[in-house]
């Protein structure tokens, strides 16, 4: 049975009771990459969902890659990376949020975490949702990001906004998630991690 929008105001003090206590919610997609790799391949990694309160309500921000990279050139994205020895995903979704957009850990109040997501390019990424502490301002890396935009919330929470399509790689036959958002398309893991984001919220 397909998920609605929840109704209430999804402001900040909405958002904070989402993630009080210690409710779990089954993610509605955790990605292809252990069907693609090998155990060993897979890497662990984390990205920061940041949540921003304006006026006109909640918005996530985003970046747009840069299109030389090796791994998802041009592609929508959170801040993030690959996780240091020992490092918590907290940490890591933190730090690589500072080095990529310039937003400093102070800045960021963490919620909590959703569920993981293996990419294909066999990162086991943990979304790390923080809401924004304002005022703010960001200094992007020139050579990783290419733009940084925000969407609002509410964009995300409709179903209607939410497509699924499909592509055959290496013999399997891959089904991915898209959410086109004015001249963003923003498709596979990013897409994915909001659909489990969305399952959280609205559950």
């Amino acid at each position: 049975m397909p998920l609605s929008k929840p109704d209430c105001a999804c402001d900040e003090a909405w958002l904070r009771r989402r993630f009080a206590g210690s409710r779990r919610v089954p993610p509605l997609v955790t990605g292809d990459g252990r069907a693609l790799r090998r155990r060993e391949e897979i890497r662990p990694a984390a990205v920061l969902v940041p949540v921003i309160s304006r006026d006109g309500g909640l918005t996530l921000l985003l970046t747009r890659r840069t299109a030389h990279l090796y791994d998802h050139a041009a592609q929508i994205s959170f801040p993030g990376g690959r996780a240091e020895a020992d490092e918590s995903p907290q940490a890591t979704a933190l730090r690589e949020t500072e080095e990529e957009i310039g937003l400093p850990a102070s800045q960021v109040h963490v919620l909590g975490t959703l569920s993981e997501y293996v990419t294909v390019t066999g990162y086991c990424v943990t979304p790390v949702v923080g809401l924004v502490q304002e005022p703010f301002e960001l200094r992007p890396d020139e050579f990783e990001v290419a733009e940084i935009f925000e969407v609002p919330l509410a964009f995300f929470l409709d179903p209607a906004n939410h497509l699924r399509n499909s592509v055959k790689q290496q013999g399997i036959v891959r089904h991915y998630y898209a959410m086109p958002y004015r001249q963003y398309y923003i498709w596979g893991a990013t897409a994915g991690m909001l659909m489990n984001f969305y399952a959280f919220l609205t559950a």
